[in-house]
């Protein structure tokens, strides 16, 4: 696996997959990006449309894009000004909705586990 040093983020020097894969689920993770991807499964936005529709900061969510666009769950489309972010893969939207199912049975242990928030 090739390691890129450029990248807004670190991983080990010698990465194992499940380091990589640990990562990818970190986007689903943060809250933020959840509700954004969310508001992007509904379709395309822009980001002062997201702000909006949050009730975040536009740094924040501009971050937050950024993160989500450098690891491939959004793309963007310019209009003239306007930046417009959609979900780059469906299966991001088939990803969430499997977990909210998987949580359906087991929300209250999963909010009551201290492990995780660590």
């Amino acid at each position: 696996m090739k390691v890129i040093t450029e990248a807004p983020f670190q991983l080990p020097a010698q990465p194992v997959e499940e380091d990589v894969v640990a990562k990818y689920f970190r986007a689903f993770g943060d809250p933020t990006r959840l509700r954004i991807l969310e508001a992007l499964i509904e379709g395309e936005r822009s980001v002062g449309e997201l702000v909006e529709l949050l009730g975040v900061a536009q740094p924040k969510v501009s971050s937050h894009l950024a993160c989500l666009r450098w690891c491939g769950f959004v793309e963007t489309r310019r209009e003239f000004r306007s930046v417009y972010y959609r979900i780059a893969d469906d299966r991001v939207g088939e990803m969430i909705a499997l977990a909210r199912a998987l949580l359906a049975d087991n929300a209250e242990h999963v909010a009551a586990c201290r492990t995780i928030d660590r």
